[in-house]
C-alpha cells in the first residue's frame, strides 16, 4: 500500500517545521510520545478508535455557527491534552475542520465560521476544499471519524501541532440538485493523516487559528 502526501504538505513542510522547533525562546517539550515533524513517517501500527465515539456537540463556539446538517455527522473521538494550549488549540483544530464541512453545507467560501478559524495557507486550504465541491455540485453525508490524536507545542509556545486520523468510509458526496448519494468502496482511500498546525491569534490566548495543513492519503497508520 502507498502512502502519497498531497502537495501542499511538500510544500509547507519547511515552515512548518520552522514553527515547531525554532520559534523564540522556552523548555523544549520533554513528552515521549510526541510525533515527528510533518511529512515524516511516524506513528503506531494500530489506531485507536471507540466503538461508539459521541459525535461533537460544539456549533456555536466563540458565538460562531458551526452547525451542520442532520445527515452530515463529524465524530472526533479525542481526549484532551492536560496542557491548557495544547487542549485550546485541539479544541479549534476540531472547529476548524467543522467550519470547512458547514462552509461545504451552506455552499459558500465566504462563510464567518471559515475565516473565524483559519489564517494564512489554512485559510486557502479551507476555502479550497469548499470551492471544489461548489464547483462540482455537491456536498457531504453520513459520518466522518476523527481519531488518533496528537498534539505538539512549539518551543515559544505561539503554535501547537495538531494531528489525527480521519476515516471517511461512511462519509460520501452527494448531489446537491438531485440529492444522489454517491456511494463508493470502502479501502485504503478512506483513510487519510493530517497534521494541522494552529496558530495563538493574538491578543487573545484562547482563540487558535489553523495556518497550515497537511495531509497524507491513504495513510497506512490510521486503517
Amino acid at each position: 500500500m502507498n502512502r502519497r502526501t498531497t502537495p501542499v504538505a511538500i510544500a509547507l513542510a519547511a515552515t512548518a517545521a520552522l514553527l515547531l522547533t525554532g520559534c523564540g525562546s522556552g523548555d523544549d517539550d520533554t513528552s515521549e510520545d510526541k510525533d515527528k515533524i510533518a511529512g515524516a513517517d511516524q506513528g503506531p501500527a494500530k489506531p485507536r478508535k471507540s466503538t461508539e465515539p459521541a459525535e461533537s456537540a460544539d456549533t456555536n463556539p466563540d458565538g460562531v455557527d458551526l452547525s451542520l446538517p442532520k445527515d452530515m455527522k463529524l465524530v472526533f473521538d479525542w481526549d484532551k491534552p492536560a496542557d491548557k494550549d495544547e487542549a485550546a488549540a485541539m479544541d479549534d483544530a476540531r472547529h476548524f475542520v467543522r467550519s470547512i464541512y458547514r462552509g461545504v453545507a451552506q455552499q459558500t467560501v465566504r462563510d464567518p465560521a471559515v475565516s473565524a478559524y483559519a489564517t494564512d495557507k489554512g485559510l486557502s486550504y479551507a476555502r479550497t476544499q469548499i470551492q471544489s465541491r461548489v464547483d462540482a455540485g455537491l456536498t457531504s453525508t453520513g459520518t466522518r471519524r476523527h481519531y488518533q490524536e496528537k498534539t505538539r507545542k512549539s518551543p515559544n509556545g505561539n503554535a501547537v501541532e495538531v494531528s489525527f486520523c480521519v476515516d471517511s468510509s461512511e462519509f460520501y458526496s452527494k448531489e446537491v440538485k438531485s440529492k444522489k448519494v454517491r456511494k463508493g468502496a470502502a479501502g485504503p482511500a478512506s483513510y487519510d493523516f493530517f497534521k494541522i498546525v494552529m496558530t495563538k491569534f493574538p491578543g487573545k490566548d484562547d482563540l487558535w487559528r489553523a495556518s497550515l495543513v497537511f495531509v497524507t492519503e491513504k495513510a497506512e497508520q490510521c486503517g
